[in-house]
Order: structure tokens, then sequence, then C-alpha cells
């Protein structure tokens, strides 16, 4: 490859991978391949677009999502660290940390039998340190292939200890939200954050969503299915390093509250949030590693009778 090209047009794959800039100057990677599509933006290491060969879209995105410098982006993957939700003391700080809103570096891209390897890292910076005071690396190893594998590691290079919260906060597309079900997370508590963050136990039934919804599941590891009869499929999220879900959808008034999220979108959209939050916060000493990932993938439903 000739040596005047852009940086980042040498990690170009032909026919497979492709780096574009998008009408706000962001990065993207566009992944085209036999088995998979993918888009992977630089900022937040998001992945924004998902589809298995032969399947619809697999990640809800917002027609009023942000795509700028500083503003995070509405949909797909976005990278929660190392806070969820408020920052402790800081109301100021933005919401679910800082990692989402920066420009991650590319470090390699190769073709993998069936899957394009995706790496991207960030480093601590001033800017990070002014709102978290901690040295810190993150890993991001992300594989495109019939199904999407995120692996999220963190590293502590500090002298110190210190603890942080992570998730990556899957946002599914379905055809409506109030005819899906989740399964996998029966008979486990939750925090309901819709009431008051009260302490509540899923029953043996799957998870229906028929109100605003924000759920944060503790102290599970199990793997989760998003039954969608309508679109004759289930949305299967995998999971290592994470003992916390999260189900997530606004409803009608939080959505019409978000200004970077249609009035009319949320019955095409679940979160299901592979996570470490709350009491399932991570503590990592010095120059210890934490990985946690994620692994999405497609099964078509039988078709019911009659």
């Amino acid at each position: 490859m000739s040596a005047d090209l852009p940086p980042l047009r040498r990690f170009e794959i032909p026919q497979l991978v492709t780096v574009e800039k998008n009408p706000a100057g962001l990065d993207v990677l566009l992944i085209r391949t036999p088995e998979a599509q993918a888009d992977i933006f630089l900022h937040g290491a998001h992945v924004t677009h998902f589809q298995p060969q032969g399947a619809a879209p697999v990640l809800f995105m917002s027609g009023a999502s942000y795509f700028a410098p500083g503003k995070p982006i509405r949909g797909g993957i976005p990278v929660i660290f190392p806070w969820f939700g408020g920052l402790e003391g800081l109301p100021e700080a933005p919401a679910h940390g800082f990692a989402r809103t920066q420009t991650w570096e590319l470090r390699g891209v190769s073709r993998l039998e069936k899957d394009v390897e995706v790496c991207l890292a960030l480093h601590s910076s001033p800017e990070s340190q002014a709102l978290w005071p901690h040295e810190f690396e993150l890993h991001a190893r992300i594989l495109v292939g019939p199904q999407l594998r995120w692996e999220l590691e963190v590293c502590n290079s500090s002298n110190s200890a210190w603890s942080f919260e992570e998730a990556l906060h899957t946002y599914f597309a379905v055809h409506d939200v109030r005819q899906v079900c989740v399964k996998g997370l029966a008979e486990t508590d939750y925090f309901d954050k819709t009431d008051g963050f009260s302490r509540k136990r899923q029953g043996a039934d799957p998870i229906r969503i028929a109100s605003e919804t924000d759920r944060i599941f503790g102290d599970t590891v199990s793997t989760c299915e998003v039954e969608d009869p309508a679109s004759e499929r289930a949305l299967t999220v995998s999971k290592s390093g994470s003992k916390t879900t999260v189900v997530w959808n606004p409803w009608i008034a939080k959505a019409k509250a978000m200004p970077d999220f249609g009035d009319d979108e949320w019955p095409g959209m679940l979160c299901v949030e592979t996570a470490n939050v709350g009491d399932n916060r991570v503590t990592l000493q010095p120059g210890e590693r934490h990985l946690m990932s994620c692994t999405l993938s497609v099964v078509s439903l039988p078709e019911t009778a009659g």
C-alpha cells in the first residue's frame, strides 16, 4: 500500500474493510464480508451496525442520534466506563462516563477465518483525570462474523487500587417491544430504577415490557434471549466477566424527553446490557486486568402453527 495514504487507510482490507468519515468528520470502519456487515466508529469504539448474512440488522440506531465530537451516539453498542449513570459527588460529569465520547486508537484490523478482528485502545489523559483521577488502559477486541463478539479489557496502570463500573449497552432492534419477551433472568433479584431503586425479584416467567423499564439485575452470569415472534427470530447475548445485566426501554415519556431519541422510536428497541455495576463493580490492584465480553447472535424461531 502506498506510503502517502492517510494513516487509517493503512488498516483497510481490500473488498472487506474500508475507512470513511461521516459528515461531522468522525472516522468509521465499514466491514462488509460474505458472513456479515458492521460499522464501527472510532468515536467511543462504537458499533452502530451489525447484520449477519441473510438476517435483518441486529442493532437499533436512533434517527435522532448525534454523530458529532463530544456527543454520545444513541443506539448500537455504547461503551460505558468508568461509571454507570451519574457520577456520585460530581453531578456535572457526563452520564455513563467518558469512554463513549472519546476517540479510540485503532490498533489493528485482521481477517481471521470467518471473522474480521478490530482492535482499539483508549488511555487515561488529562481530560479523563480531571473527572476520574486514575491511570488506566482500555483494550477493545471486536470480532465481526456470523456472530458479533465484543471484548473489553480494563487495565490498572497506576500505583494504587481503584474501582470502576462498565457496560456494553447493547440496543437490540425489535419489531415491537410490547410483543417480545426476555428469557434468562428468572428468579433473579433486581433494582428497579423506575421505582426509586427498590429491590425486587423477577419471577419464573420471562420479562415482558408494558411500561418504562429500567432494571439492574445483579449477581447473574446467565445468557439472555430476546424472543421476537413478529420478526421470527431470537437475539441472544451470552457473556463472560460480567455479573450484572441491565434491561431498559424508555417508553413514551422518557423517549420524548431525550433530544437524541425520536419520540416514536421506543417500540423498536430494547437494551439488554452486559455490565458490572453497583455491588458488582470491579476493583483492580496496580497492574491487574479485567476482561468482560459479550457475544451477540441471531436464532430463527420455529414457525407457529395456525
